[in-house]
């Protein structure tokens, strides 16, 4: 508290900060999910539909063939994918959310949403290069070992696309991540701003219309190759119609269930995090004793 009684802000570089570091904490506990939704999301290329037909299946199968330590496959660059995008996102949401605060009050929901979606755009393409890492990664025990990329780490993934592909490729499949990021985001960081209650709440809004759209971007096209020139899908809307064709409709749902079971506990630890990183900056840093959580 200064002088007259006005409660100190934290600095934004420091929320920022915070944002990723409690992105990341999270991902330590959830990544072996994401792992598996991967998985199970690549399932029926080249005519593989069968090959995990449940999330214990694919478990049991990741471990027998890489080992327990496989299910952690990934874990750097999904690590540094909530250093980018999770920095960013909540960084430039509790910077707008200052900047349209009246006198103080907190703005609208409605505005709120607006400013979530924002910040999901941004952070989604901050964060794009290091989601192609984590898609290729996570998926590169699936094929045979001849076929196999063999990132030995997120760096080594960046530099190799980068030298091997063009720098664009570090951003294919953006489109439909950030259409994906600005849902979730609207709906997760409005909905705990609003209200803190019901944030067990806030990880489950709009999860089950992205996951297509996970699907299409995030996976299949991210992690797709060029073979004699030639990129194995043209666009998201050729392997929209490919996978309904092959694999049928609904298994552009693929991977629902970790998917669904990764977001909500990301969701809440991240932001369990975010609230003690806040509440002990106050209290030890600017010697505020009156000190909650802050939030975002």
């Amino acid at each position: 508290m200064t002088s007259s009684g006005k409660r100190e802000s934290i600095p934004k570089y420091i929320k920022f900060l915070f944002g990723g570091s409690a992105g990341m904490a999270a991902t330590l506990f959830v990544q072996p999910l994401d792992l598996v939704k991967n998985r199970m999301q690549m399932s029926g290329e080249g005519g593989a539909s069968k090959e995990h037909k449940t999330s214990l299946h694919a478990i049991r199968s990741i471990i027998r063939n890489e080992g327990f330590t496989g299910i952690y496959s990934g874990l750097s660059a999904g690590l540094l994918r909530q250093a980018s995008y999770t920095t960013t996102r909540l960084g430039v949401y509790s910077i707008l959310f200052d900047v349209f605060a009246v006198e103080g009050k907190p703005p609208n929901f409605a505005t709120k949403a607006a400013i979530g979606m924002t910040a999901g755009a941004i952070g989604s393409i901050i964060g794009t290069p290091a989601e192609v890492a984590l898609i290729r990664m996570t998926s590169d025990g699936r094929l045979p070992v001849n076929e196999r990329r063999g990132y030995k780490n997120v760096f080594n993934a960046l530099y190799r696309i980068t030298t091997e592909e063009g720098v664009l490729t570090l951003w294919r499949g953006c489109g439909p991540t950030i259409a994906r990021a600005m849902v979730v985001n609207a709906a997760q960081l409005a909905s705990y701003s609003q209200a803190k209650q019901f944030v067990l709440g806030t990880g489950r809004v709009g999860k089950f219309l992205p996951s297509p759209l996970k699907t299409i971007g995030k996976v299949r096209i991210q992690n797709m190759r060029v073979i004699d020139g030639k990129p194995e899908y043209r666009g998201a809307f050729d392997v929209l119609v490919r996978v309904v064709s092959k694999e049928g409709f609904f298994s552009l749902w693929k991977g629902f269930t970790p998917y669904y079971a990764r977001l909500g506990p990301h969701t809440v630890l991240t932001f369990i995090f975010l609230e003690q990183m806040n509440k002990t900056y106050r209290r030890v840093i600017l010697h505020d004793t009156a000190a909650g959580g802050g939030g975002i």
